[in-house]
């Protein structure tokens, strides 16, 4: 079995300094915007993240070590990474690299959404499966991405143990276009049984928008971010889960 990852946990401050800076990063990258976007749930929420905008070399390696630096201050221990396609794709292989310059070389595969049928075939690039399986993923709206995850790794004769994501947006999930009291998160850890590791949280987001509201901060484009605190408050109020 390879090299697996483990620290001692680490108790987070009262305010998380890495999150407080992976709001920042996100917010100055345009990844985390505000405003009113349509969820895949059907809600109107008033800010939207989209990792596909880490677009550049630069901004992918900083995304790299907030990964890693939250997976190290976990203790969450695992053998290998597993980026589901297509996000996961760079995220995972992005992360891997993070890891082997922190000295801590663990293999890497990925899936592809269909077979191919010539050269090596099948479905999965990289290396077997196997061992303690980490996923690695932007957010989780419904957990149906690691559902199929869970199967591709399980499929292998590989354990899925964990999933790491960038943001928890610890807000209530759907099922059959009905709210219910749990998240996709706490969903996967209790129903599914992974732990779950986010590099920030809603609960986060809504800390960074309340001390910055009171200054004269702006995010690009010009919007000032106190105009969006209320709005974000409400929303959580609304849907949030703890």
């Amino acid at each position: 079995m390879s090299e697996s990852v483990a620290t001692k946990p680490e108790q987070a401050p009262a305010q998380d300094a890495l999150a407080q800076d992976f709001v920042q990063f996100a917010v100055d990258c345009g990844v985390l915007r505000f405003g009113e976007f349509k969820t895949k749930a059907g809600r109107i929420s008033p800010y939207f993240f989209n990792a596909g905008l880490f677009d550049d070399g630069a901004k992918l390696g900083r995304l790299a070590q907030f990964y890693a630096q939250r997976l190290l201050a976990s203790g969450m221990e695992f053998d290998m990474i597993f980026g589901p396609a297509y996000k996961g794709i760079p995220l995972g292989a992005a992360l891997a690299v993070e890891l082997a310059r922190l000295g801590r070389n663990v293999p890497f595969t990925y899936n592809r959404k269909e077979a191919k049928d010539h050269g090596e075939g099948g479905t999965l690039v990289g290396a077997p499966l196997k061992g303690r399986v980490l996923i690695v993923d932007d957010v989780m709206s419904a957990g149906t991405a690691v559902r199929e995850s869970i199967a591709i790794i399980k499929a292998a004769g590989a354990i899925p143990h964990a999933v790491v994501i960038a943001l928890d947006r610890q807000e209530k999930a759907t099922e059959n276009g009905l709210d219910v009291d749990y998240s996709a998160v706490q969903y996967v850890t209790k129903q599914l049984g992974l732990q779950v590791c986010a590099i920030a949280r809603l609960s986060d987001l809504l800390q960074y928008l309340a001390v910055q509201s009171g200054s004269a901060a702006d995010v690009p484009g010009g919007s000032s971010l106190k105009a969006h605190y209320q709005s974000v408050l409400a929303y959580r109020e609304r849907y949030g889960v703890d």
